[in-house]
């Protein structure tokens, strides 16, 4: 069995702008399960193919016989002020909160940040990456630690707008 990459990734943006905290889904042929917030890894494996991804080339997975129902966390989400805005990481990588390690970091909680400014560093392949706020306002959380790795869509900061 192949697996369509392309549906995953849409899968996995779709899952990172909700609340699911963990998502685990199984059949016969295959098993996904993403965890958010965390820094393992998604698997997907399935028998035929003892966790190897293929490309497409046979039955997508909208194609699939249907899966177990869901299976979530039951810790609670942190109360987010729902005013916030999410900066998350368009790429996987490793996040830096400073230019080099003998530098001040890019932004603080409390500092003030402006539309196009940097917040922190993504490297991915040996390449520094730039994130940029997409919002000015106040840094109200970071929630990764500096040199933590990063998965696509997961939440780096929030920024209270102005």
């Amino acid at each position: 069995m192949s697996i369509d990459f392309q549906q995953v990734r849409e899968l996995l943006a779709a899952i990172a702008q909700t609340d699911i905290v963990e998502l685990s889904l199984k059949s016969e042929e295959f098993e996904l399960t993403v965890k958010k917030g965390t820094s393992s890894l998604s698997t997907v494996s399935s028998p035929e193919s003892a966790g190897t991804l293929t490309t497409p080339t046979s039955p997508s997975l909208s194609k699939l016989p249907p899966p177990s129902p869901l299976v979530m966390d039951s810790t609670p989400p942190l109360t987010v002020d729902p005013g916030w805005v999410e900066i998350t990481s368009p790429m996987v990588g490793t996040f830096y909160r400073s230019p080099a390690p003998d530098e001040s970091p890019f932004i603080a909680i409390g500092d003030r940040v402006n539309i196009g400014q940097t917040v922190c560093i993504i490297e991915a392949m040996k390449l520094m990456n730039e994130i940029e706020a997409e919002v000015s306002g106040q840094v109200m959380e970071i929630m990764v630690e500096n040199s933590e790795p990063v998965e696509y869509g997961q939440v780096l900061m929030r920024v209270k707008p102005d």
